[in-house]
């Protein structure tokens, strides 16, 4: 993802930043509970997040959809959840800011995964061992276990159901070289490692060849957000996008807007996920949170927001769609490579 590269190259200033101190927990410390497998890991951790009394959550989740699952957990296990809200690329900065001051606010980091594995790199999560890991599906746990993929933002095709009708739909991308496409595609502006995954799906120069073609040909509208993205699918402004979140596509559709989606193969998903700081002021509480969150009673609150868990014991909405989920770690190696090539296939001169 484009900002990783700036953020951990352009710190410089970070530190400077004033934040509100939290004491932070021992690294030792944290480690030793987030690795404790005994019988009585379960208890323990309650007991001791009901002593700690709360944690500090960073996330990316939307207000709204986060709100939900922090009340379940209060509810359930008396903890108080303190939440920041910001996007993942912010979180990235504010976590490496406060790491460089020598303060640690966040016990619990809920971002994109790239931004995870980042943060993974620069050595400020703890590897946890939960019992819930073995439900999820392979490409959400690292083998470093310092972050897990929790849900899938699964990129769809979302199209304007009034202007174009379900038969006409392009079942592979080279029906987008079709000229009855020109002027009415649009994709999001920094899906790079969408770009990346697929085409290398496709065999790495014919896919870059398939959408050069496809911008010469009939264009593409770029347009930062994707939320934007899928409003302007449901206003008509953008007849047909090819990168949108299934779960955006899903709410705004229910509104009652002339909506619908589908996926051409590959389907590509990013997952976002969690992970424990090393030194998290809350330990206990912190991965109480995080075995919550990946629970099948946790991955059921996400599937009902119109998520697609990462727990096989949950139903995923798309079935058994097959997706190439992005691999953050690959990305990461990767940073500038991709976002070069988006920029100059994609982004650069289109409108």
């Amino acid at each position: 993802m484009r900002i990783i590269l700036a953020t951990l190259l352009g710190l410089a200033g970070a530190a400077a930043q004033t934040y509100s101190h939290a004491a932070a927990s021992d690294p030792a410390a944290v480690a030793a509970i987030a690795q404790y497998d005994g019988k009585d890991r379960q208890q323990r951790l309650v007991d001791g997040a009901r002593k700690e009394g709360e944690l500090t959550l960073y996330t990316s989740l939307t207000v709204d959809d986060m709100a939900v699952i922090n009340s379940a957990f209060e509810k359930k296990y008396g903890v108080k959840v303190k939440m920041w809200r910001a996007a993942s690329d912010t979180i990235l900065t504010r976590s490496l800011g406060e790491a460089q001051a020598g303060r640690f606010e966040a016990d619990v980091v809920e971002a994109s995964t790239p931004i995870l594995e980042a943060l993974h790199r620069e050595k400020l999560m703890a590897a946890v061992k939960s019992p819930y890991q073995d439900d999820l599906i392979p490409q959400a746990v690292p083998a470093h276990h310092e972050w897990v993929g929790s849900r899938l933002n699964v990129f769809v095709h979302a199209y304007n159901t009034n202007l174009i009708k379900k038969e006409d739909l392009p079942k592979t991308y080279e029906d987008l070289l079709d000229p009855k496409w020109k002027g009415k595609l649009g994709i999001e502006a920094t899906d790079e490692d969408w770009f990346a995954t697929l085409v290398g799906s496709m065999g790495e120069q014919k896919g870059l060849q398939l959408f050069r073609d496809i911008k010469a040909k009939n264009g593409l509208s770029v347009r930062k957000g994707h939320t934007l993205l899928t409003k302007l699918v449901a206003s008509g402004e953008v007849p047909f996008a090819l990168t949108v979140y299934n779960f955006t596509a899903d709410q705004i559709q229910r509104q009652g807007a002339p909506l619908a989606w589908y996926v051409m193969p590959p389907a590509v998903a990013r997952a976002n996920g969690l992970g424990v700081s090393r030194k998290a002021p809350h330990p206990n509480a912190a991965i109480l949170y995080y075995d919550f969150m990946i629970s099948e009673e946790g991955q059921q609150i996400l599937l009902k927001r119109n998520f697609v868990p990462t727990s096989t014991k949950v139903e995923s909405p798309l079935g058994k769609t097959p997706l190439k989920v992005v691999d953050p770690a690959q990305i990461l190696d990767n940073d500038q490579k991709w976002l070069t090539l988006y920029d100059q296939i994609v982004v650069k001169g289109s409108k």
